[in-house]
């Protein structure tokens, strides 16, 4: 923290993670630390490279400024990442109820006689914060392992970590409340149909039977009922 008579200047140092072909931003608050209305101005070494917003303004009696300082992309790193920019706040007592329409060069001036107070504040290139570690392969959490399903319906991954039980479990995991009402009632009805179909299939060979030992063999109207149900049954099967 730098401190004036008339202004507290926060950071000392302006610190920008310095990243190749990409804007930076820093800012620094300004504390008016007195009954006055304060003038101000920030001037740079550099001023190409670098753009301030704002540049000049007034800070009311004890308030604070935010002042944002943007550094254009660069395209080549400095050496050793040193860099040897500067800044150059000035500040200085204005009239009661001033704007920064009100504020000249002139205010500014020493050789005026007014009350002039400088901070000089210096640059500094940081490495830009690292991106949070992946997770583990393996994990449950971030891991998305290829599937296939082959022919008989088998879960194939190409994920050795994974379990083939874990994959099926998932997968059964993914079926609506209504789906799994749905399959289990369709089951039931084709358990059923089978059963029967084999109850059928067993009275049809009882009455081959009979009609073998009769001369009169098999009635039409045997013959007729169970073509139809074999075709009841046939369309439930589907």
């Amino acid at each position: 923290m730098s401190n004036t008579e008339l202004l507290t200047i926060e950071p000392q140092e302006l610190q920008f993670p310095f990243e190749l072909k990409k804007q930076i931003s820093c800012s620094m608050q300004l504390k008016n630390n007195t009954n006055d209305y304060v003038a101000f101005k920030v001037k740079t070494t550099n001023p190409k490279k670098y753009c301030v917003r704002p540049n000049t303004g007034v800070v009311l009696p004890h308030s604070v400024c935010d002042v944002t300082v943007t550094m254009q992309a660069q395209r080549e790193a400095p050496i050793d990442m040193q860099c040897k920019d500067k800044f150059l706040l000035q500040s200085a007592v204005a009239s009661p109820g001033a704007t920064p329409k009100d504020i000249t060069p002139e205010l500014f001036n020493k050789e005026s006689g007014n009350r002039v107070e400088e901070c000089k504040l210096k640059v500094n290139y940081v490495d830009p914060p690292q991106p949070p570690s992946p997770v583990r392969e393996g994990s449950e959490e971030g891991s998305s392992p290829r599937a296939s399903v082959s022919d008989n319906g088998t879960i194939n991954t190409t994920d050795s970590a994974v379990p083939r039980s874990y994959a099926e479990s998932r997968d059964i995991s993914s079926i609506s409340p209504e789906t799994k009402a749905l399959i289990s009632k369709l089951t039931d009805e084709k358990n059923s149909a089978i059963q029967q179909s084999n109850k059928l299939h067993h009275e049809l060979e009882l009455l081959r039977r009979q009609g073998s030992k009769s001369s009169g063999g098999i009635p039409v109207m045997y013959v007729v009922i169970i073509a139809l149900l074999g075709i009841l049954l046939g369309y439930l099967m589907k």
